[in-house]
Protein backbone atom coordinates (compact mmCIF):
# COMPACT_ATOMS: atom_id res chain seq x y z
CA UNK A 1 0.00 0.00 0.00
CA UNK A 2 1.70 3.41 -1.31
CA UNK A 3 1.79 5.74 2.11
CA UNK A 4 2.90 9.68 1.80
CA UNK A 5 3.12 10.94 5.36
CA UNK A 6 1.08 8.42 6.87
CA UNK A 7 -2.02 9.45 4.04
CA UNK A 8 -2.45 6.32 1.56
CA UNK A 9 -2.47 7.70 -1.72
CA UNK A 10 -4.34 5.12 -3.42
CA UNK A 11 -7.63 5.93 -1.22
CA UNK A 12 -6.27 9.74 -1.37
CA UNK A 13 -6.78 9.62 -5.38
CA UNK A 14 -9.56 7.17 -5.45
CA UNK A 15 -11.51 10.13 -3.33
CA UNK A 16 -10.23 13.10 -5.29
CA UNK A 17 -11.28 11.14 -9.13
CA UNK A 18 -14.96 10.67 -7.11
CA UNK A 19 -14.60 14.18 -5.94
CA UNK A 20 -13.85 15.45 -10.25
CA UNK A 21 -16.48 13.47 -11.49
CA UNK A 22 -18.95 15.26 -8.97
CA UNK A 23 -17.45 18.33 -9.79
CA UNK A 24 -18.12 17.93 -13.35
CA UNK A 25 -21.67 17.38 -13.03
CA UNK A 26 -22.00 20.34 -10.70
CA UNK A 27 -19.95 22.75 -13.06
CA UNK A 28 -22.45 21.40 -15.75
CA UNK A 29 -25.87 22.23 -13.76
CA UNK A 30 -24.22 25.06 -12.52
CA UNK A 31 -23.75 26.60 -15.25
CA UNK A 32 -27.34 26.20 -16.34
CA UNK A 33 -28.52 27.97 -13.84
CA UNK A 34 -26.07 30.84 -14.11
CA UNK A 35 -26.53 31.49 -17.60
CA UNK A 36 -30.37 31.02 -17.28
CA UNK A 37 -30.27 33.75 -13.98
CA UNK A 38 -27.56 35.95 -15.04
CA UNK A 39 -28.79 36.59 -19.08
CA UNK A 40 -32.52 35.87 -17.94
CA UNK A 41 -32.86 36.62 -14.37
CA UNK A 42 -35.29 33.78 -14.39
CA UNK A 43 -34.66 31.08 -10.94
CA UNK A 44 -34.86 28.10 -12.47
CA UNK A 45 -35.74 25.35 -9.29
CA UNK A 46 -36.64 22.64 -11.88
CA UNK A 47 -33.20 22.24 -13.06
CA UNK A 48 -32.66 19.05 -10.85
CA UNK A 49 -35.65 17.16 -12.36
CA UNK A 50 -34.51 18.26 -16.07
CA UNK A 51 -31.07 16.39 -15.01
CA UNK A 52 -33.25 13.71 -13.76
CA UNK A 53 -35.39 13.80 -17.02
CA UNK A 54 -32.27 13.48 -19.40
CA UNK A 55 -31.22 10.87 -17.92
CA UNK A 56 -34.69 9.04 -17.88
CA UNK A 57 -34.93 9.89 -21.42
CA UNK A 58 -31.31 7.89 -22.55
CA UNK A 59 -32.76 5.31 -20.27
CA UNK A 60 -35.82 5.37 -22.01
CA UNK A 61 -34.12 5.41 -25.64
CA UNK A 62 -32.43 2.60 -25.42
CA UNK A 63 -34.92 0.52 -24.11
CA UNK A 64 -37.70 1.39 -26.03
CA UNK A 65 -36.20 2.53 -28.90
CA UNK A 66 -32.70 0.75 -29.56
CA UNK A 67 -31.08 4.56 -29.43
CA UNK A 68 -27.59 3.91 -27.94
CA UNK A 69 -25.48 6.15 -25.98
CA UNK A 70 -23.81 8.13 -28.08
CA UNK A 71 -26.87 8.92 -30.19
CA UNK A 72 -29.14 9.64 -26.53
CA UNK A 73 -25.84 12.22 -26.12
CA UNK A 74 -26.90 14.49 -28.94
CA UNK A 75 -30.59 13.99 -29.75
CA UNK A 76 -31.61 13.99 -25.51
CA UNK A 77 -30.01 17.34 -24.76
CA UNK A 78 -32.01 18.48 -27.70
CA UNK A 79 -35.00 16.74 -26.34
CA UNK A 80 -35.15 18.50 -22.71
CA UNK A 81 -33.99 21.64 -24.39
CA UNK A 82 -37.73 21.36 -26.37
CA UNK A 83 -38.96 20.84 -22.90
CA UNK A 84 -37.78 23.91 -21.93
CA UNK A 85 -38.49 26.24 -24.61
CA UNK A 86 -42.16 25.29 -24.07
CA UNK A 87 -41.84 25.91 -20.23
CA UNK A 88 -40.40 29.60 -21.39
CA UNK A 89 -43.01 29.73 -23.58
CA UNK A 90 -46.00 29.26 -22.19
CA UNK A 91 -45.25 29.27 -18.67
CA UNK A 92 -42.56 31.44 -17.56
CA UNK A 93 -43.09 34.12 -19.97
CA UNK A 94 -46.53 35.45 -18.73
CA UNK A 95 -45.14 35.82 -15.36
CA UNK A 96 -42.24 37.50 -16.70
CA UNK A 97 -42.63 40.90 -15.81
CA UNK A 98 -43.55 39.35 -11.71
CA UNK A 99 -41.16 39.04 -8.69
CA UNK A 100 -38.27 36.39 -9.33
CA UNK A 101 -40.08 34.53 -6.35
CA UNK A 102 -42.71 33.31 -8.69
CA UNK A 103 -40.91 31.72 -11.16
CA UNK A 104 -39.23 29.82 -8.66
CA UNK A 105 -42.64 28.45 -7.09
CA UNK A 106 -43.86 27.89 -10.20
CA UNK A 107 -40.31 25.93 -11.64
CA UNK A 108 -40.41 24.25 -8.08
CA UNK A 109 -43.63 23.27 -8.68
CA UNK A 110 -43.03 21.73 -11.93
CA UNK A 111 -40.19 19.80 -10.25
CA UNK A 112 -42.42 18.05 -7.77
CA UNK A 113 -44.42 17.31 -11.18
CA UNK A 114 -41.81 15.38 -12.68
CA UNK A 115 -40.44 13.76 -9.95
CA UNK A 116 -43.95 12.36 -8.96
CA UNK A 117 -44.67 11.27 -12.38
CA UNK A 118 -41.68 9.45 -12.97
CA UNK A 119 -41.97 7.75 -9.73
CA UNK A 120 -45.43 6.94 -10.26
CA UNK A 121 -44.38 5.10 -13.69
CA UNK A 122 -40.94 3.52 -12.68
CA UNK A 123 -41.11 3.60 -8.74
CA UNK A 124 -38.30 4.98 -6.77
CA UNK A 125 -36.08 2.54 -7.05
CA UNK A 126 -32.74 3.27 -9.60
CA UNK A 127 -32.70 1.46 -13.07
CA UNK A 128 -29.28 0.37 -14.53
CA UNK A 129 -27.76 1.89 -17.75
CA UNK A 130 -24.91 -0.15 -19.31
CA UNK A 131 -21.68 1.77 -20.08
CA UNK A 132 -21.15 2.32 -23.73
CA UNK A 133 -18.56 -0.62 -24.87
CA UNK A 134 -16.15 2.09 -26.61
CA UNK A 135 -15.30 3.37 -22.51
CA UNK A 136 -15.66 0.48 -20.89
CA UNK A 137 -12.78 -0.68 -19.25
CA UNK A 138 -9.67 2.03 -17.76
CA UNK A 139 -5.93 2.69 -17.26
CA UNK A 140 -3.82 1.64 -14.20
CA UNK A 141 -1.78 4.69 -13.16
CA UNK A 142 0.78 4.80 -10.42
CA UNK A 143 -1.48 5.61 -7.75
CA UNK A 144 -4.84 4.76 -9.03
CA UNK A 145 -6.99 2.82 -11.59
CA UNK A 146 -9.02 5.23 -13.91
CA UNK A 147 -12.21 3.81 -15.35
CA UNK A 148 -11.82 4.85 -19.47
CA UNK A 149 -15.82 6.42 -18.78
CA UNK A 150 -14.76 8.78 -15.69
CA UNK A 151 -12.13 9.98 -17.40
CA UNK A 152 -14.55 10.85 -20.55
CA UNK A 153 -17.07 12.76 -18.63
CA UNK A 154 -14.26 14.45 -16.91
CA UNK A 155 -12.97 15.50 -20.53
CA UNK A 156 -16.89 16.10 -21.90
CA UNK A 157 -17.66 18.16 -19.07
CA UNK A 158 -14.63 20.38 -19.28
CA UNK A 159 -15.02 20.79 -23.24
CA UNK A 160 -18.90 21.56 -22.59
CA UNK A 161 -18.14 24.07 -19.87
CA UNK A 162 -15.39 26.01 -21.58
CA UNK A 163 -17.06 26.09 -25.02
CA UNK A 164 -20.08 27.51 -23.46
CA UNK A 165 -18.18 30.47 -21.72
CA UNK A 166 -16.12 31.03 -24.63
CA UNK A 167 -19.49 31.38 -26.65
CA UNK A 168 -20.68 33.55 -24.24
CA UNK A 169 -18.38 35.31 -23.35
CA UNK A 170 -15.59 35.78 -26.41
CA UNK A 171 -18.53 35.92 -29.74
CA UNK A 172 -20.54 37.91 -31.17
CA UNK A 173 -23.34 35.56 -30.33
CA UNK A 174 -22.80 35.77 -27.20
CA UNK A 175 -22.60 39.43 -27.44
CA UNK A 176 -26.10 39.47 -28.27
CA UNK A 177 -27.63 37.59 -25.67
CA UNK A 178 -26.06 39.94 -22.92
CA UNK A 179 -27.24 43.04 -25.03
CA UNK A 180 -30.52 41.09 -25.63
CA UNK A 181 -31.15 40.44 -22.19
CA UNK A 182 -29.61 43.79 -20.34
CA UNK A 183 -31.10 46.61 -22.68
CA UNK A 184 -34.25 44.87 -24.77
CA UNK A 185 -35.62 47.76 -26.13
CA UNK A 186 -32.12 48.67 -27.81
CA UNK A 187 -32.12 45.24 -29.27
CA UNK A 188 -35.43 45.47 -30.82
CA UNK A 189 -34.85 48.44 -32.40
CA UNK A 190 -32.36 47.04 -34.09
CA UNK A 191 -34.53 44.20 -35.19
CA UNK A 192 -33.36 41.47 -32.96
CA UNK A 193 -35.96 39.17 -31.85
CA UNK A 194 -35.37 39.43 -28.12
CA UNK A 195 -38.67 37.11 -27.08
CA UNK A 196 -37.34 34.16 -29.11
CA UNK A 197 -33.19 35.06 -27.93
CA UNK A 198 -34.38 34.77 -24.55
CA UNK A 199 -36.64 30.63 -25.70
CA UNK A 200 -33.57 29.94 -26.95
CA UNK A 201 -31.31 31.26 -24.23
CA UNK A 202 -33.19 28.99 -21.31
CA UNK A 203 -33.62 26.03 -23.87
CA UNK A 204 -29.87 25.90 -23.95
CA UNK A 205 -29.29 26.09 -20.81
CA UNK A 206 -32.05 23.27 -19.60
CA UNK A 207 -29.59 21.41 -22.23
CA UNK A 208 -26.86 21.39 -20.22
CA UNK A 209 -28.75 19.65 -17.47
CA UNK A 210 -30.46 17.07 -20.28
CA UNK A 211 -26.32 16.47 -21.06
CA UNK A 212 -25.22 15.68 -17.64
CA UNK A 213 -28.09 13.24 -17.09
CA UNK A 214 -27.05 11.55 -19.65
CA UNK A 215 -23.52 11.20 -18.93
CA UNK A 216 -24.85 9.90 -15.48
CA UNK A 217 -26.89 7.36 -16.47
CA UNK A 218 -24.38 4.75 -16.58
CA UNK A 219 -22.87 5.80 -13.18
CA UNK A 220 -25.26 6.68 -10.81
CA UNK A 221 -28.81 4.64 -10.62
CA UNK A 222 -31.26 6.64 -12.91
CA UNK A 223 -34.25 7.03 -10.21
CA UNK A 224 -36.63 9.84 -10.36
CA UNK A 225 -34.71 11.28 -7.33
CA UNK A 226 -31.42 11.73 -8.38
CA UNK A 227 -32.23 15.38 -9.50
CA UNK A 228 -33.37 16.11 -5.72
CA UNK A 229 -30.36 15.07 -4.43
CA UNK A 230 -28.11 16.77 -6.23
CA UNK A 231 -30.42 20.91 -7.01
CA UNK A 232 -29.42 21.65 -3.13
CA UNK A 233 -25.74 21.45 -3.31
CA UNK A 234 -25.47 23.17 -7.01
CA UNK A 235 -27.18 26.13 -6.32
CA UNK A 236 -25.08 26.51 -2.61
CA UNK A 237 -22.43 26.17 -5.57
CA UNK A 238 -23.98 28.82 -7.82
CA UNK A 239 -23.85 31.15 -5.16
CA UNK A 240 -20.63 30.10 -3.66
CA UNK A 241 -19.42 31.27 -7.66
CA UNK A 242 -21.57 34.64 -7.63
CA UNK A 243 -25.50 34.38 -9.12
CA UNK A 244 -24.87 34.57 -12.81
CA UNK A 245 -21.21 33.88 -12.92
CA UNK A 246 -20.68 32.55 -16.06
CA UNK A 247 -17.09 31.47 -15.53
CA UNK A 248 -17.31 31.31 -11.28
CA UNK A 249 -20.20 28.39 -11.88
CA UNK A 250 -17.17 26.25 -13.99
CA UNK A 251 -14.57 26.89 -10.99
CA UNK A 252 -16.68 26.54 -8.38
CA UNK A 253 -18.39 23.61 -9.60
CA UNK A 254 -14.75 21.86 -10.36
CA UNK A 255 -13.48 23.02 -7.03
CA UNK A 256 -16.05 22.43 -4.82
CA UNK A 257 -16.36 18.45 -6.18
CA UNK A 258 -12.52 18.37 -5.51
CA UNK A 259 -12.85 19.97 -1.60
CA UNK A 260 -16.02 17.38 -1.15
CA UNK A 261 -13.81 14.60 -2.75
CA UNK A 262 -10.70 15.72 0.20
CA UNK A 263 -13.47 15.84 2.94
CA UNK A 264 -14.92 12.23 2.52
CA UNK A 265 -11.13 10.92 2.92
CA UNK A 266 -9.73 13.55 5.79
CA UNK A 267 -13.36 13.67 7.60
CA UNK A 268 -15.91 11.93 6.23
CA UNK A 269 -18.56 13.44 8.21
CA UNK A 270 -18.72 16.88 6.93
CA UNK A 271 -18.70 15.61 3.22
CA UNK A 272 -22.24 16.31 3.23
CA UNK A 273 -22.32 19.70 4.78
CA UNK A 274 -18.66 21.46 3.58
CA UNK A 275 -19.86 22.75 0.59
CA UNK A 276 -22.80 24.93 2.74
CA UNK A 277 -20.16 25.45 5.20
CA UNK A 278 -17.79 26.78 2.49
CA UNK A 279 -21.25 29.13 1.12
CA UNK A 280 -21.53 30.51 4.64
CA UNK A 281 -17.93 31.36 4.61
CA UNK A 282 -18.10 32.90 1.75
CA UNK A 283 -21.35 35.00 2.45
CA UNK A 284 -20.14 36.34 4.84
CA UNK A 285 -16.96 37.44 3.42
CA UNK A 286 -18.21 38.22 0.29
CA UNK A 287 -22.11 38.05 -0.58
CA UNK A 288 -21.99 38.78 -4.06
CA UNK A 289 -19.98 35.31 -4.40
CA UNK A 290 -16.08 34.43 -5.18
CA UNK A 291 -16.75 35.72 -9.03
CA UNK A 292 -20.55 37.46 -8.32
CA UNK A 293 -20.80 41.17 -8.57
CA UNK A 294 -21.82 43.51 -5.92
CA UNK A 295 -25.57 44.70 -6.73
Amino acid sequence: MATFLGINLFGLSGQLLVGLINGSFYALLSLGLAIIFGLLRIINFAQGALYMLGAFFAWMALQYMGINYWAALILVPLAVGVVGILMERYLLRPIANEDHLYSLLLTFGLALIMQGVFTQMYGSSGMSYAIPDALKGGTRLPFMYLPNYRAWIIVASLAVCFSTWWMIEKTKLGAYLRAGTENPAMMQAFGINVPLIVTLTFGFGVALAGFAGVMAAPVYSVSPEMGSNILIVVFAIVVIGGMGSIGGAILTGLAMGVVEGLTKYFYPEASTTVIFMVMVIVLLVKPAGLFGKEA
